[in-house]
């Protein structure tokens, strides 16, 4: 596990390009801002069958070969887009990498599932979290450096990253092994996840967040560009966020904070995000956008890794990477909703007006969260008997 965390915190050391995707679109091609988000869209809606297939593929080739393969096209696709002469070229690149982008996820949750006890997946997932924020600290600052120089070598930089994060996977990681399928009436868990009312109730509150989170990812630099301020800042604040992220895991050991119920610290994790986000809309200086940064990555850091956890543990055995995936598709489904939406409200409203919905947004999931989380206590996982994930909720012992 600790070596499939190094080789993603290598990977995430680049993966700042896509946060600057639509800013190169309006300043290199001309595009104007809703043009760009809807190419933005294009790409969410290319990582749908790609996070679907990321799944399939990690339950059947192997863990290993669909990381290896999913990032090699990464590459790629990446390379090809920083050389695009033009939009059309631009545009395919984009979709392209849209569908091999989330082809290593499924496999690399999967395969934190599969060699860490159910009840250490929570603090399991954390620790991949951290690991990418560490390296999230390194990315931003990378972006802003060369952001100011020309968004172009961001993708450059993605690209070798990727690669890099391949090589390490492949020597390092344990090669594949083909497993005997399992009988025809055994196998119809596999197909269970869109049968799953727990696992879609989930689906739909992580697709909001995604929304939510996208905003940030996606649309922050544009909004920073309409406020007179430098796009490529907003790489210094990803690189706030990710410290405050790397100097949080001490605050979810403290004592009072440990001993609240999941439900209560998704509410608590979402009303600081709306807090931070409403900062956003407040802000028109570099010092205000820190600020409210640091206010919602402390909540992002509550809400780290236990939505995961708790998908992990709805799924039948031999369906983890299925389920991981189907849950993934939140981030896919988002994809086409945020550049559009972040756009078409930055051009209606303004920046204030986007992250006060934003923020209004994460108010809804405090309040809906908690509900789909305990309807997973009393009814995931196939009338299987609660996990240590659960089990918390439920005041059971796992045992």
């Amino acid at each position: 596990m600790r070596l499939l965390i190094v080789a993603r915190a290598v990977n995430r050391l680049g993966a700042f390009s896509m946060s600057f995707l639509t800013v190169l679109l309006v300043t290199s091609f001309g595009t104007s801002a809703a043009v760009a988000g809807g190419i933005g869209a294009a790409f969410g809606l290319a990582t749908i069958p790609s996070r679907l297939a990321g799944g399939r593929l990690a339950d059947r080739i192997g863990r290993r070969r669909t990381i290896v393969a999913g990032l090699t096209g990464c590459a790629v696709a990446q390379l090809g887009l920083a050389a695009a002469d033009s939009l059309t070229l631009a545009v395919c690149c984009t979709v392209l990498l849209g569908l091999v982008f989330e082809l290593y996820e499924p496999p690399s949750q999967a395969m934190i599932a599969d060699v860490v006890a159910p009840s250490e997946h929570v603090r399991a997932y954390s620790l991949l979290n951290a690991a990418l924020a560490a390296a999230g600290m390194g990315a931003g600052l990378i972006a802003a450096g060369l952001g100011r120089w020309d968004l172009r070598w961001l993708f450059v930089a993605d690209a070798l990253t990727c690669l890099l994060c391949a090589l390490t996977v492949h020597l390092t990681l344990p090669a594949d092994h083909r497993t005997a399928r399992p009988a025809t009436p055994e196998r119809s868990a596999e197909a269970t996840p869109w049968r799953d009312r727990s696992l879609l109730l989930l689906l739909a509150t992580g697709m909001l967040f995604a929304v939510i989170y996208l905003q940030i990812m996606i649309t922050l630099p544009l909004a920073m560009d309409r406020e007179g301020l430098r796009s490529a800042d907003a790489g210094l604040l990803f690189t706030a966020s990710a410290l405050t992220i790397c100097a949080g895991p001490p605050l979810t050991r403290w004592n009072r904070l440990s001993a609240l119920s999941p439900p209560a610290v998704f509410a608590g994790g979402y009303a600081l995000l709306a807090l931070g986000l409403s900062g956003y809309a407040l802000a028109h200086t570099l010092a205000g956008y820190l600020t409210a940064t640091i206010v919602w990555s402390v909540g992002d850091l509550l809400l780290v890794g236990r939505v995961y956890a708790v998908v992990a543990e709805l799924a039948p055995a031999g369906a983890k990477g299925h389920y991981l995936a189907v849950y993934g598709t939140s981030w896919g489904i988002a994809g086409i909703i945020a550049p559009v939406l972040g756009t078409q409200l930055i051009e209606h409203v303004g920046p204030a007006g986007l992250w006060s919905a934003m923020a209004c947004a994460c108010l809804l999931l405090a309040a809906l969260q908690p509900a789909v989380i305990r309807h997973a206590v009393s009814h995931g996982g196939d009338g299987r008997q609660p996990g240590p994930v659960f089990a918390e909720e439920s005041g059971q012992r796992p045992g």
